[in-house]
């Protein structure tokens, strides 16, 4: 009650039936359509094949990054996008992912205000002993406590909530722990076999709310194993896990996940806690819906950027030849820095992952080819930046400011496509 308050799970029986049922339906439809993948994720410079294979669906245009790894949306139906997809079938996958996204930001509003008014209640109760057991004390002291109090929970408004819930993407995962050959075992209490190790999830707007629907295929061999009185967890049935980061003396929890099971992180929890996913024995998919930072993982945002860049490039109206509007090393460093930007987190990120996203739909394509055109704006602005420099008659302090701040960002890309060819 007082570790794990933040923790909100709900019995698949709360959940409406004509919603299980769309939702079970397209996760099996994307098993069908092989939509499902496992990412190449890098870890202190290694790279790993996750365990789970994973599909982002959401809004068009918005990208989740995590352990270096850059995920694109495959995107719902919204109204205003042309969202052409492979199948009808995958159109309607999508479509009951985001009708089950929207009913999971209610959930989640509800869950937070009633958190709310809890704590309210609470520090009030509080408030309320404290002065019963203090007459000794002055009305200067009665008065700060109280102010300090009533600040530690002002009433979140409206829009605060909203912001906090309002999923922009869902990240589904699919494992079959029969197929998996080993899995990790949870080290600090004796879970059992781990299908996602301890971790935070990353990229999100702070103090935003994490829920999660879990949809378990559950065999007659794993309901058997629920009947026996077992010690501890029953290693048939998949947990969700949760500590506190970086405490191992407060006991973990481990809470069975069973078919059409829902539970919100609430609040900061992502941030305090650690989580982990326990494997039970049969397959198991879950769609995860989270409030991605959206300040520089947008199609949007990145488009921006290029703008801001290629307002350095001028073309001359009669000879058609291009050159550069300015040479201070402010402005070369932030073209070059947005050059890398471009190639590294959006295009090879895009390009390395295959054609995947092309068995759900070709919404990427276009404005790939348009990033693509800009980026070769961008390699020609570097050729002027080095053929300008060159020149003898520039004068010497600004021209070695500008060569410095430049031959830095030329190392990193350097660096970073011998990486990328590497892997």
């Amino acid at each position: 009650k007082t570790k794990y308050s933040k923790l909100i799970f709900r019995k698949s029986d709360t959940v409406p039936e004509e919603l299980h049922q769309m939702v079970q339906e397209s996760f099996l439809t994307l098993r069908e359509h092989n939509c499902f993948f496992q990412d190449l994720v890098r870890i202190k410079g290694k790279d790993f094949l996750t365990p789970v294979s994973r599909i982002l669906i959401g809004n068009a245009g918005c990208t989740y990054r995590y352990l270096n790894t850059r995920l694109f949306t495959v995107p719902w139906p919204t109204e205003g996008h042309d969202i052409k997809y492979c199948s009808p079938q995958i159109h309607d996958a999508c479509k009951a992912l985001m009708r089950l996204n929207d009913y999971l930001h209610i959930e989640a509003v509800k869950a937070l205000q009633r958190q709310n008014s809890f704590e309210t209640k609470e520090i009030k109760d509080t408030t309320v002993i404290d002065r019963e057991q203090s007459f000794a004390t002055s009305l200067t002291e009665q008065g700060s406590v109280s102010k300090d109090q009533s600040s530690v929970c002002v009433p979140e408004d409206d829009r605060s909530l909203k912001n906090r819930t309002s999923y922009n993407l869902t990240l589904l995962n699919y494992m079959d722990p029969l197929q998996m050959l080993y899995l990790k075992q949870e080290p600090y209490f004796g879970m059992g076999n781990m299908a996602v190790s301890w971790h935070h999830d990353e990229n999100l707007v702070e103090r935003s709310t994490v829920a999660v629907y879990s949809y378990s295929c559950e065999d007659s061999e794993a309901q058997e194993s629920n009947k026996q009185e077992l010690e501890g967890r029953d290693p048939a049935v998949w947990h969700v896990g949760l500590k506190v980061a970086w405490d191992i003396e407060t006991p973990g929890l481990a809470v069975p996940l069973h078919q059409g099971d829902i539970y919100l992180m609430l609040d900061d929890l992502n941030m305090t806690h650690q989580h982990c996913v326990l494997a039970g024995l049969s397959p198991r998919f879950s769609s995860t819906h989270r409030v991605a930072d959206s300040s520089r993982g947008t199609l949007e945002y990145i488009l921006g950027q290029c703008e801001v860049a290629l307002q350095n490039l001028q073309t001359d109206p009669d000879s058609m030849a291009l050159s550069l509007k300015s040479l201070e090393a402010a402005v070369v460093k932030q073209v070059e820095e947005i050059h890398n930007e471009v190639e590294f987190e959006w295009l090879r990120q895009f390009w390395f992952q295959g054609k995947r996203y092309l068995k759900c739909s070709d919404w990427w394509l276009k404005p790939m080819a348009k990033l693509e055109e800009f980026w070769r704006k961008m390699e020609i602005m570097t050729s002027l930046v080095l053929s300008e420099v060159r020149k003898e008659q520039r004068i010497e302090e600004q021209r070695n400011e500008t060569i410095s701040c430049f031959l830095l960002l030329l190392k990193e890309r350097q660096k970073l496509r011998k990486e990328w060819t590497a892997r």
